[in-house]
């Protein structure tokens, strides 16, 4: 599989690709497209890292694995392509940007490439799945290389916002030097969970409070 990675990310993730695990997962991925439906489509698998360099990077929001529906994922954790329905889970995002950011507006669009394009890495920590499977790619070694990922962000950049929502994400999240970054956490914005643990949380004010006194520019979530 031709991998359509940064050129940023390429120089510091070679050492990775370089791993016995990575090449097999490459394999396992190939072999997957090849005998069932997957998405995201093979030339947008890396587009969080494409649509976000290692040096923009301020913000990480980490997903879980990518939209399961025809023409859904886009590579980017919580986002779907132009003119498909937004899911729960992002609406209940937008809401609670709406009311964090007193916004009059919501937007109709689920598409966070805008995001991403400011400096926001959104990681799926399983990077691909089968058609109207959830988690059906959980036992390939994607897992490896997102934690991989995390630690060379928490390692080599400094005062960085992450943005863990649910169990989950902050298991995943464990190992950030909380010294050198930022953690937020809450609740997963699934339906499940949101009228607990998710509205009220203010992390996208929170985020640009911080980004500002680090003397860094705010994201415009809108």
């Amino acid at each position: 599989m031709l991998m359509n990675i940064s050129t940023s990310w390429q120089k510091k993730l070679k050492n990775e690709f370089d791993k016995d695990y990575f090449k097999e997962l490459i394999v396992q991925v190939e072999n997957e497209f090849r005998s069932s439906i997957c998405y995201p489509p093979k030339e947008f698998i890396f587009n969080a890292f494409n649509s976000c360099s290692f040096d923009q990077v301020k913000v990480v929001i980490i997903g879980q694995d990518p939209y399961h529906g025809e023409g859904e994922a886009n590579g980017l954790c919580f986002s779907v392509n132009d003119g498909v329905k937004i899911p729960p889970s992002l609406r209940h995002i937008f809401t609670e940007i709406y009311s964090d950011l007193n916004a009059i507006f919501l937007p109709n669009t689920g598409n966070l490439d805008r995001w991403s394009k400011q400096g926001v890495l959104l990681l799926n920590t399983t990077l691909t799945v089968r058609k109207d499977t959830p988690n059906s790619h959980k036992t390939l070694k994607w897992n490896l290389f997102t934690d991989a990922v995390i630690h060379l962000i928490s390692e080599e950049k400094k005062g960085v916002v992450f943005l863990l929502w649910g169990a989950f994400a902050q298991k995943k999240g464990s190992k950030i030097n909380k010294n050198k970054h930022q953690v937020f956490e809450c609740g997963h914005p699934s339906f499940a969970h949101s009228h607990k643990k998710w509205f009220g949380n203010q992390h996208f004010s929170k985020t640009n409070t911080y980004l500002i006194k680090n003397g860094k520019k705010p994201i415009d979530w809108f």
